[in-house]
């Protein structure tokens, strides 16, 4: 609530860009942005705040983490960021 008009049009300048950066590398049916702001929403940071996106598949709910309590991993965080990385640079680089 306190962010400058600035802050907040960069950040929505930058939504877009990352939707089209996972659309291109996971093909998924849709995406999911949830938003977290504040110090129990993430880095301790009270002035903080963070979007997150996720690509998701129609049917992609699973049993295991509702019924299960166990969490599924297709990729490591290491071999996502490097699918994502250059498209988004190149997205990016494609702005300015």
């Amino acid at each position: 609530a306190d962010c400058t008009a600035a802050e907040l049009a960069e950040m929505s300048e930058l939504l877009p860009v990352m939707e089209k950066a996972l659309r291109r590398v996971f093909r998924p049916d849709g995406i999911n942005c949830g938003y977290n702001g504040g110090a129990s929403a993430g880095a301790g940071v009270p002035e903080h705040f963070h979007f997150h996106m996720l690509p998701r598949w129609t049917g992609d709910t699973s049993f295991l983490t509702t019924i299960g309590q166990t969490r599924i991993m297709p990729q490591t965080l290491a071999e996502t960021y490097a699918q994502v990385k250059p498209v988004l640079a190149e997205l990016l680089a494609g702005q300015g």
